[in-house]
């Protein structure tokens, strides 16, 4: 059954997405909640939050056996080595500013401080191509939550993703 990767910046609206897909009855699971990412070394130095590739191994191989659709959202350095396992890779997008309005007001605490906003704006300037460049498909997200999740949940019942 079908693995959708929704992926972008902080504020895009994965989160949001998620937490409604999950109401109407769909398996989620957002990465930035729980124990899914660590602060790892980098293959040239340095560190950088990334996936535990053995827990979202296990989350996948598992739900292949499932035969149920899920969702998981995230965004971090080695998501890339995942692709491959995902029947899509959905970028949420949404005007900078907008995604700051949104960080402001949201109960998650990242992208309160200067420097993390800054983090933002850098963070969609360089990694947002990088990631547009592997999805599959697009959504921007200053359309109506409902119409957003509706567009994912469609995903889902294409019978050549299946």
């Amino acid at each position: 059954m079908v693995a959708i990767l929704v992926t972008g910046m902080s504020g895009a609206g994965k989160s949001a997405a998620l937490d409604l897909l999950a109401r109407k009855g769909f398996r989620c699971v957002d990465t930035d909640v729980g124990d899914w990412i660590a602060e790892l070394p980098l293959p040239g130095g340095g560190l950088e939050p990334q996936w535990r590739e053995e827990r979202i191994d296990a989350l996948l191989t598992g739900h292949e056996r499932s035969g149920e659709p899920l969702f998981v959202a995230g965004t971090v350095w080695n998501q890339s080595v995942f692709y491959p396992r995902f029947a899509e890779i959905v970028l949420l997008t949404a005007p900078l500013e907008i995604m700051l309005e949104r960080v402001a007001a949201r109960e998650n605490p990242f992208g309160r401080t200067a420097e993390q906003r800054a983090a933002i704006a850098a963070d969609t300037a360089e990694v947002e191509p990088l990631l547009r460049e592997f999805a599959t498909v697009e959504i921007d997200t200053r359309a109506p939550l409902h119409e957003v999740v509706d567009r994912l949940a469609a995903l889902t019942a294409r019978e050549d993703l299946a």
